[in-house]
């Protein structure tokens, strides 16, 4: 099962449902590892060194920087950008599927974009 990082704006609601859904899902909200307000770069560093996909909205500088750091040879375990017009059911659908049939490092250095379909 991925491990999984939401970023800060990420829609809480999906957490709440991702984790009513899969109790033993292994995600954290970066607000609560105490990086309120961390840029992207920081982020995609901290989840590297975790081991952590980055779950965002920000489907434009977070994918950006995350291709700069693949593109640096830097480690980049994933990033699963889901835009805000997306509905809650399906970012939670998607992200379940990915979570649960995915193995850990599966997407390294890669960006997914949910919806799936």
């Amino acid at each position: 099962m991925l491990r999984l990082v939401a970023d800060e704006n990420f829609n809480n609601d999906v957490v709440r449902g991702l984790l009513r859904q899969q109790p033993n899902l292994d995600i954290v909200r970066l607000q609560d590892m105490g990086l309120s307000g961390a840029d992207d770069l920081t982020v995609l560093e901290w989840a590297a060194t975790q081991g952590r996909m980055v779950v965002t909205h920000d489907v434009t500088t977070m994918t950006v920087y995350a291709y700069h750091r693949v593109a640096a040879g830097l480690s980049m375990p994933g990033v699963i950008a889901i835009g805000t017009a997306v509905a809650v059911a399906q970012a939670i659908d998607d992200l379940l599927l990915l979570a649960e049939c995915s193995e850990e490092g599966e997407w390294a250095g890669r960006i997914v974009y949910v919806p799936l379909s």
